[in-house]
């Protein structure tokens, strides 16, 4: 069975296991304390172009994502999202568990937009029911995607102006953070990121490392007392030293963007390949993540060989499905694919 469900199937990238390996019986301190996190740390701080910056390691993106959203709102605040958001799909209510609704806004291709944010901040405090209702006081967003769209430097740009001038904090989901930098025609860096958020996170898990995601915060009003809310929801690791390791192989040299730059050259391979075949494409993705349409009989087929993710139905005989492409695809698997195809 060659897999094709999600970025995150094989392990970590052979430098990071041989890295973990040479350092595996020496002594540390605990808690991400020690010199690899530090390291580490300067490492992602040279690249975000942010010398100022609190770096923080923890083990995955949900994780992240409620240790963030709830270090920073009141109990009576919620985060603005898209309606497809990780946070409001994919989390089983994560965030609303711990006391945050997620206030989700119907989204084209997964992005919402400044006008957006907005509209909706206008209408909380027009109202003159407010203080009965969920106050927004942050905006989350994802690049890439939940559905494989980038966010343009403009669109960045006006999302931040709204943020600025409605006192919300713009908080960035990079789990596949690798794969939006590298994408062809982007225009925007990881430089950029950090100076138009006031928190976001660069991925790991699905960029090359066996766990671990960087929270990367740029606003010195979230900074105070943060390692107690990763502490309080369960994300300090003890062996905190697994983590910096692991970042640092991928930061020091620019391991991170190479390996970022094949699942690309794989998946812009697997879309020129399905696009030549015929296939139609339920959008216009330059990221990992590639969605067609096909037959609902093709489907029990292309699962013989191959695994794919479901997406939605299309209409009343074809549906969408996912392929994504990951540090570690393989070009022969991709053109076995398409040869099957």
């Amino acid at each position: 069975m060659i897999l094709f469900n999600c970025d995150y199937t094989e392990g970590a990238h052979p430098r990071i296991m041989e890295r973990l390996m040479k350092t595996n019986m020496e002594q540390t301190m605990g808690y991400g304390e020690d010199e690899y996190c530090e390291r580490a740390r300067t490492a992602i701080r040279k690249a975000c172009d942010a010398p100022d910056a609190d770096v923080h390691f923890l083990v995955g993106g949900t994780q992240s994502n409620l240790t963030v959203i709830s270090s920073v709102l009141k109990a009576h605040q919620g985060v603005l999202c898209a309606d497809t958001g990780h946070i409001n799909v994919h989390e089983t209510g994560a965030i609303e568990a711990c006391g945050h609704k997620a206030l989700a806004l119907p989204c084209e291709e997964g992005k919402i937009t400044a006008e957006q944010i907005q509209k909706e901040y206008d209408l909380h405090w027009s109202d003159e029911s407010h203080e009965h209702m969920v106050q927004p006081k942050m905006v989350y967003i994802s690049h890439p995607t939940e559905l494989g769209t980038l966010y343009t430097k403009a669109e960045l740009q006006a999302i931040r102006e709204v943020c600025l001038a409605c006192g919300l904090y713009l908080f960035l989901d990079g789990a596949r953070m690798g794969y939006g930098l590298m994408a062809p025609g982007t225009d925007v860096t990881l430089a950029d990121i950090a100076e138009l958020t006031d928190v976001f996170y660069i991925g790991g898990t699905k960029v090359g490392a066996l766990f671990g995601e960087a929270v990367v915060i740029t606003n010195s009003a979230m900074k105070p007392d943060f390692r107690y809310v990763i502490k309080q929801k369960g994300g300090m690791l003890a062996k905190g030293r697994l983590l910096g390791i692991q970042f640092l192989e991928l930061f020091e040299d620019g391991l991170y963007y190479e390996i970022s730059k094949h699942a690309i050259d794989m998946a812009m391979l697997l879309k020129e390949g399905l696009r030549e075949k015929g296939y139609p494409f339920f959008m216009e993705s330059d990221t990992n993540q590639q969605f067609i349409i096909v037959e609902d009989g093709k489907i029990e087929e292309i699962r013989k060989k191959y695994g794919v993710t479901y997406l939605q139905r299309y209409d009343e005989s074809r549906s969408v499905i996912r392929l994504c492409t990951s540090w570690a695809t393989k070009e022969e698997n991709v053109k076995e694919f398409l040869s099957d195809m």
